[in-house]
């Protein structure tokens, strides 16, 4: 009775059971209410052999309030009644067995390897004696895989042939017999049934494979003959014999933990050959990225050949070696064999290097990254290699990210390209001297650095601790509201996180606004002006019901249980239906359409005033009749015709980022609302950073200058290392226990029933959110340069005899092209974002590569599954997920690209008709 999980487990094993749904981790009592209404009812009744009553109320409890709430201290005390009303009820021959199946976090999670989570409680209690002797002084640990072979021998059933378990010998003692040999007989018996089911599954384990070390194994095997061969001669004549059985049973649990030990080991072994494998694969991968990302933006690179000859290569290379080891009949692992081709398939590339280095250096030509960066490289690929580094990865990553921010911005002045501030001059140590004007403010600069390095430190406010740094206090920020006692304290939060949902949605719309991609008619348009209040307000309503669902009055919690439902999932549709239109028609320009419209000119003159002088008329009296003529000659087309038709697109040069703000902030809300309210202030100052840094690297980005378009390294290091950073921020942890499983109930209370996918989805999303992001929105860093040409349009100055006469024609003012200039040159838009691409592709390819070393050459370490495998693990995952992005990142900005190609294409065909 109780957790329906039995009854999937076990479909009609039970001859009676009591089921209740237990997926819904903020229901404390239904199961619990349903058990005690069942239980001492059939207790009382006598008709049963077995019975398991599976509460879940501490274990739900934990989830949503945390082990130290007053909530817990309730059901603890529930749980003490329930023990006390069933001591009572017991008789001499029932055993109680009171056990948790695991423990939690000071946070109240479990599914990690940490002692809180893997440590639970077992009492064994009935009112007969079962020990003999006093208890011991401290409570002694039974390994979780014992519990079997102990409760199946005393079910009188068989223990299951792949347990490697020790019975627990002290229930079998027989404490009441008046016979001092009974109980050391019994306690041999049932070890000596144990041992023999675990020897019989040696021998076949040893038969079907070899990976058990053979000298061990024959050692133990010897060890149950003997100790098998004590026992059946001392059970022909037991009396007397205390000492000999005392020494058979001490045979006997040696080889039950001797097998356990050896089979564990013999588990964790490691295939060196594919760990090699998989390695060359990495940094194969990471060479490939490096070199195409060099040759990308080059005069004459062809995509295709260079894409076509390594797999021809890699297929050809494959072949050969499937051909000889098939004549040879020599074996090699699939993985290796894969490995080695994709190695060969460097081969083209490493010729075309080897023709294009010339007289460069080799050095030059395969590391076309500056020094600073890839020093930067260097220091974040050997601190994986550390576990101390690993474990305070979450406070290195924000040193690590205001050091680069640091260096661009002395960079941007050693280059020339701001106006040092007048109190602050620095030498420029041996840099080149810049022959063109700075570009920006030194103190503008300065100022986007210091907002960066402040949204750092305020986003490191935001932390989980790991469990190996006892003295660190995770911030408690990161729990709901719903574990908040005091309901002043409550909504003063609930306030904040609903403005920063305010605030966040202001900022996008005000930057919409500022480049007037608000005022399209177009259907995303309309969904951002509409769409986005309606899940912010559906985003702080589900809020509002998850904090406060338990203070509900009861008539209205059926209610309050159904909106928890609906909201989530309309916030989530939502979402994609903005996705969808943005896709359908991802141009968010507005675009008027005008007949004829005549052209209004403006006479300049050099002074003000009526002219004064001849010069004065002589410079104004052919500008009036110039402007005469053309206005008569303006009516003369009017009265013929309505005149040709005009088109104005109000900023066209930001489409391309129009678009990839407005799908980042459709992606934002959702995987916002998997997480904890007050992670809100989090995702705001992600966006801020992420502003601040945009408008930081665009400063030292020339777009004015002919050439191919590329993305320095500076700027993809730190986009990448900003992702990393906000995975922290959000209360994340590289390991299994700090999973935030309360995500995949977002929407679902009642659980998923037999489905997988879908929890998977929605922890994985709240896991990786910031992985996701980052990679989705790191076309913007080759955007960005463009959009911040806007700053105002660029005048040509004409001289008029000298400079202080010069003037500007308002109908010679040039309007900044901005992200037009993209389409000037589109083979070079394309090699740019092919570029842009594998630069983050190599900079997470050396993180991973990085993580992957480290577990394969530390696999002894004492840290290995406690910081280096799970680094490896959420590390790998972090890649697929922000390829997965940066793909979809870079279709959409191809996708508007196209669209804004068929818009032109229209265009066209109607100026011609």
């Amino acid at each position: 009775m109780g957790d329906d999980t039995w009854k999937d487990l076990f479909p009609g094993a039970f001859s009676q059971a009591f089921f209740f749904p237990s997926f819904n981790v903020r229901d404390l009592h239904t199961v619990d209410n349903g058990i005690l209404e069942h239980l001492y009812p059939t207790m009382d009744s006598g008709k049963w052999d077995m019975l398991i009553a599976h509460f879940l109320g501490v274990d739900h409890c934990g989830h949503k309030y945390g082990p130290h709430h007053p909530e817990m201290a309730k059901k603890l005390s529930q749980m003490d009644q329930v023990i006390q009303g069933l001591v009572e009820r017991l008789e001499n021959d029932t055993l109680l067995v009171v056990i948790g199946d695991h423990g939690m976090t000071m946070t109240g999670d479990h599914g990690g390897d940490s002692e809180l989570e893997i440590s639970a409680a077992l009492f064994l209690y009935s009112p007969k004696a079962l020990f003999p002797g006093a208890p011991p002084e401290e409570p002694e640990i039974v390994p979780q895989i014992s519990l079997v072979p102990t409760l199946a021998l005393l079910l009188g059933l068989p223990i299951p042939f792949g347990n490697i378990g020790e019975v627990m010998a002290e229930l079998f003692s027989e404490v009441e017999d008046a016979q001092p040999h009974s109980s050391a007989l019994a306690q041999a018996s049932a070890l000596h049934l144990n041992a023999q089911q675990v020897s019989r599954f040696l021998h076949a384990y040893s038969a079907a494979s070899q990976d058990l070390q053979i000298m061990e194994l024959h050692r133990l095997q010897n060890l149950f003959s003997n100790a098998s061969a004590d026992y059946q001669r001392l059970l022909q004549s037991p009396q007397g014999a205390e000492a000999a059985l005392q020494t058979v049973i001490t045979e006997l649990q040696q080889f039950l933990r001797g097998v356990r030990a050896m089979c564990i080991q013999s588990w964790a072994r490691f295939s060196l050959g594919r760990m090699a494998g998989g390695a060359a694969l990495m940094a194969a991968a990471c060479f490939l990225c490096l070199l195409v990302s060099q040759w990308a933006t080059s005069p004459g690179f062809c995509f295709h050949p260079f894409l076509l000859i390594p797999m021809a290569c890699g297929l050809a290379g494959t072949i050969v070696c499937a051909g000889l080891l098939t004549t040879t009949g020599l074996r090699l692992d699939p993985v290796v064999l894969g490995a080695m081709a994709a190695v060969g398939s460097l081969l083209p590339f490493l010729w075309k290097a080897w023709a294009g280095w010339g007289s460069k250096r080799p050095l030059e030509a395969l590391l076309p990254i500056p020094g600073p960066v890839l020093l930067f490289l260097l220091i974040r690929f050997a601190a994986f290699f550390s576990d101390s580094f690993v474990v305070a990865e979450a406070r290195a990553t924000p040193f690590l990210l205001g050091s680069l921010i640091l260096l661009l911005i002395a960079q941007l002045h050693w280059e020339g390209k701001l106006l040092p501030p007048k109190l602050l001059t620095m030498p420029r140590l041996c840099f080149p001297a810049s022959t063109g004007p700075p570009r920006h403010s030194g103190t503008y600069a300065l100022g986007l650095g210091v907002g960066l390095l402040l949204c750092i430190r305020l986003a490191g406010l935001f932390h989980r601790c790991p469990e190996e740094t006892p003295a660190c206090r995770s911030s408690p920020w990161l729990s709901p509201l719903a574990s908040m006692v005091g309901s002043r304290a409550k909504n003063l939060w609930y306030g904040a996180c609903v403005g920063a949902l305010v605030a966040l949605l202001a900022v996008v719309r005000l930057w919409l606004r500022r480049y007037s991609n608000l005022k399209s008619p177009e259907p995303s348009v309309l969904f951002v002006r509409w769409g986005l209040p309606l899940m912010v307000l559906g985003t702080a309503a589900y809020w509002a019901l998850a904090s406060g669902a338990d203070e509900a009055p009861p008539r209205l919690r059926a209610l309050v249980a159904g909106a928890s439902v609906v909201l989530p999932r309309a916030v989530a549709v939502l979402a994609a239906s903005g996705l969808m239109l943005l896709l359908w028609r991802p141009v968010t320009v507005l675009v008027k359409a005008t007949t004829g419209a005549p052209r209004t000119r403006t006479v300049l003159t050099p002074f003000s005033g009526p002219p004064t002088s001849q010069a004065d008329l002589d410079y104004v009296v052919p500008q009036i009749y110039r402007h005469m003529q053309e206005e008569f000659r303006g009516r003369l087309e009017r009265t013929r015709s309505r005149g040709p038709l005009t088109v104005a697109a109000y900023q066209l040069g930001s489409v391309y980022s129009a678009a990839m703000v407005t799908a980042l902030t459709l992606l934002a809300f959702p995987l916002l609302l998997l997480h904890a309210e007050r992670v809100s202030l989090v995702f705001l100052l992600l966006f801020l950073q992420s502003f601040l840094l945009l408008h930081l690297l665009a400063a030292g980005i020339p777009i004015t200058t002919p050439g191919p378009f590329t993305v320095p390294w500076q700027a993809v290091s730190a986009w990448a290392l900003m992702a990393t950073q906000s995975f922290y921020s959000m209360g994340h942890q590289p390991v299994f226990p700090a999973i935030h499983w309360h995500a995949a109930f977002v929407g679902f209370p009642e659980g998923h029933g037999s489905s997988t996918w879908l929890p998977a989805l929605l922890v994985g999303a709240n896991t990786f959110a910031s992985h996701l992001l980052f990679a989705v929105g790191c076309p913007l860093l080759l955007l960005w340069p463009f959009l911040c040409e806007s700053q105002g349009p660029r005048k040509r100055w004409q001289s008029l005899g000298n400079e202080a006469e010069a003037r500007v024609r308002p109908e010679e003012e040039e309007e900044p092209l901005m992200e037009m200039r993209l389409r000037d040159a589109p083979h070079h838009f394309n090699a740019a974002l092919l570029q842009l691409g594998l630069k983050y592709l190599f900079v997470l390819g050396i993180q991973i590569l990085a993580c992957a070393l480290a577990a394969s050459i530390l696999r002894r370490h004492l840290m290995v599954w406690k910081v280096f495998a799970p680094k490896f693990i959420f590390e790998a995952m972090g890649f697929i997920v922000s390829s997965v992005g940066l793909f979809l990142g870079i279709a959409l900005v191809m996708r508007v690209d196209g669209a804004v190609s068929s818009w032109f294409r229209q265009l066209v065909l109607a100026q011609q008709r």
